[in-house]
């Protein structure tokens, strides 16, 4: 069996370390994360550095440890293992390792269509040259099944690197993403205890803090992703972890907040798209709407995920563009067809988009057969609105139920989710418990949609009470 590195544990097992740093001299080149972490970033010293190690093997550590990697790095990597298995084809470890290379490049470039079909060829001959004890593959099948959605897959992959090597720590990241997919919340959590008595270190701590937010635990995901941050080892990893920072700062309804970490991202890795939709998120919160249509379109023009399509739709409606609101979802929906052709699940996003600008009925159909293959909280959150846009209520209440309730694991406290299940109980005529839900919404964001956010305003005022914190005209 392959030796397995770094399998001790530097922290104990599903514990936050919160460290407090000392800052000598200058302070140019730190930032200030949520809840008043500081972190220093990678130039603001004057020691000597280690030198830097070539891009193809930074990429190369990178993609084994399942973490971010910077673009041009990657394409290194792509060139040499492309080589290297030309000469030595049966090097089951390199095919391996490019089939990750292909995943994060196709994933930073939203370039699935051409990548994942690719990560997929190789990871086969992975294990075509090295059919038994070949956890590499395994885990690389995983990861893939994970960004393609298909979290079944992920599962029964992942599940077979770990009996093949219960002690492989890049295993449990696999897991904690099929069974969160799948709804499971209390394996994903022993997924996590496992991970963290195994390794710790930036991606694992990056780890924690999704699992810790899905659980309500708000503090802890801010702590986790500081620390994820200040030990990262390259600029890329560490603009990934600002970016889910300043998503958390997001989802609290942090506009400014949120806004400093997706630049720092940005100014930290420019190929950081994820972090420039977020920008257009809370650049339109703030009332800065040109900028945001801006940071939105530079985003779509380098990794155009329907994701952004769709908010940057949602954002043009708003504003009275229904024009141009329909040239983005034009975008998504082809974005969707090309995302299919490498294999990607794209059912949960178009039943949301069909919902709200589409055919109610067409997206309870998709959501009630997603839910059957899959019954993660999102797709209850979605499955619930569907049906009350398609004038069910009565069944949607249960699923939106499911999205919110401890029980299953709803304990996020999303805003869009509370504004879904507080619209479903107007309806039905439970004007306590919408009133309550739409004020806790806006309470958590109220700038969770530049749609949808003045319509649960109005909705609380109707019901007898002015929300806390007025959104801006």
């Amino acid at each position: 069996m392959q030796k397995e590195q770094d399998t001790a544990p530097e922290d104990a097992p599903g514990k936050v370390v919160r460290r407090r740093r000392l800052v000598v001299g200058s302070l140019v080149g730190c930032l200030v994360l949520g809840g008043g972490v500081l972190m220093c970033l990678p130039g603001g010293g004057s020691g000597q550095r280690a030198p830097a190690p070539a891009a193809g093997a930074q990429a190369a550590a990178a993609v084994r440890a399942g973490v971010p990697a910077a673009l041009s790095d990657l394409a290194v990597l792509i060139d040499e293992r492309e080589s290297r298995v030309r000469e030595h084809p049966r090097d089951a470890r390199s095919w391996a390792v490019l089939a990750a290379a292909y995943v994060e490049q196709g994933r930073r470039t939203a370039d699935v269509a051409v990548q994942y079909p690719k990560a997929e060829q190789a990871l086969r001959t992975s294990l075509k040259v090295r059919p038994e004890r070949n956890a590499d593959a395994l885990d690389g099948l995983a990861a893939l099944a994970n960004a393609r959605r298909d979290f079944r897959a992920a599962l029964n992959w992942g599940e077979a690197a770990r009996k093949l090597a219960p002690t492989r720590w890049t295993t449990y990241p696999q897991l904690i993403d099929a069974y969160t997919g799948l709804g499971d919340y209390k394996k994903a959590r022993k997924s996590l205890d496992r991970l963290l008595a195994l390794h710790s270190g930036p991606a694992v701590r990056a780890r924690a803090a999704g699992v810790y937010w899905d659980q309500g635990r708000r503090e802890d995901a801010q702590a986790a992703l500081a620390d994820a941050a200040a030990g990262a080892s390259s600029p890329a990893e560490q603009a990934a972890w600002l970016e889910r920072a300043g998503q958390l700062a997001w989802e609290r309804g942090e506009r400014e907040d949120a806004l400093r970490h997706f630049q720092e991202a940005v100014r930290l890795d420019p190929d950081q798209r994820a972090a420039q939709a977020g920008q257009g998120r809370a650049l339109a919160a703030l009332g800065r709407t040109s900028e945001a249509l801006s940071a939105y379109r530079a985003a779509l023009a380098r990794q155009p995920l329907p994701g952004y399509a769709l908010e940057l739709g949602e954002l043009y409606e708003s504003l009275g563009l229904t024009q141009a609101a329909q040239v983005s979802y034009d975008l998504l929906r082809t974005r969707v067809r090309q995302e299919a052709a490498g294999g990607v699940d794209g059912e949960l996003l178009l039943g949301r988009f069909e919902a709200d600008h589409g055919d109610p009925v067409s997206a309870v159909r998709r959501l009630r057969a997603e839910w059957r293959r899959q019954p993660g909280i999102a797709v209850a959150d979605a499955l619930g609105w569907a049906l009350h846009r398609a004038g069910d209520d009565k069944a949607a209440l249960g699923f939106a139920l499911i999205a919110t309730d401890r029980v299953h694991g709803g304990a996020m406290r999303s805003a869009p989710y509370l504004y879904h299940l507080a619209m479903i109980e107007r309806r039905l005529g439970k004007d306590g418990p919408a009133r309550r839900h739409l004020r806790e919404a806006l309470q958590i964001n109220p700038y969770f949609s530049p749609l949808l956010g003045p319509v649960a305003r109005e909705a609380l005022v109707q019901l007898g009470e002015a929300p806390e914190r007025p959104l801006p005209e």
